[in-house]
């Protein structure tokens, strides 16, 4: 399955969730997309609400089934709290963390700048979105990005940073201090039913 490439606002109308963690796609219409979105009241069965919540996972991050699947089964071998410890796996995306430290003002741009080669993680050049970042790494920006438009239209809007992560705007340089906390995280998600909705 490849990865959606349409408009974010209709995916975060089907399943009743701010995809971009701004609120903006539920302001005007807070219903399901279609003809009849307004008039659908809909009794989800189990399946129907751990399919949806890992639906809100997989648009949220922008990752394809197979990439979350495999990301699911890395957080498997690890010694906490599944469902927490998926969430931290995705957190620790090398695109998220550019998110995070409000070098992209979307996922999806944070992607591009990846891949287009603008990252350095621990001054060696990272242009794999999925690369996981580890406590302590740094990230930076080749020389040539610093003045790249986009990067410093996102960091003239970026307000505020999650705890996490820090970014100095005189060196364009910053840091992935730690994994993430639960509380720190959407408080929306109920990483659990994905949790069961995988262990079918």
């Amino acid at each position: 399955m490849s990865r959606y490439l349409g408009p974010r606002y209709k995916k975060s109308r089907r399943v009743g969730f701010s995809t971009l963690e701004t609120g903006e796609e539920l302001q005007k219409k807070p219903y399901e997309p279609g003809q009849h979105g307004m008039k659908r009241k809909r009794k989800l069965s189990n399946y129907g609400l751990q399919l949806k919540e890992k639906q809100k996972i997989r648009f949220m991050y922008g990752l394809n089934e197979r990439q979350l699947k495999r990301t699911f089964e890395k957080a498997k071998k690890l010694r906490g709290v599944y469902g927490e410890d998926f969430l931290k796996l995705l957190e620790s995306r090398l695109d998220n963390v550019i998110y995070r430290m409000g070098l992209a003002t979307t996922r999806r741009s944070a992607r591009q700048i990846v891949n287009h080669g603008h990252i350095l993680v621990n001054n060696e050049k990272v242009n794999i979105p999925s690369y996981q970042v580890s406590p302590g790494d740094v990230i930076s920006l080749k020389e040539k990005a610093k003045n790249h438009p986009a990067i410093l239209l996102a960091l003239e809007k970026i307000t505020t940073r999650p705890a996490y992560v820090n970014f100095d705007l005189n060196s364009m340089t910053g840091n992935y201090i730690r994994y993430p906390e639960r509380n720190e995280l959407n408080a929306d998600l109920n990483e659990s039913l994905v949790v069961e909705f995988y262990s079918r």
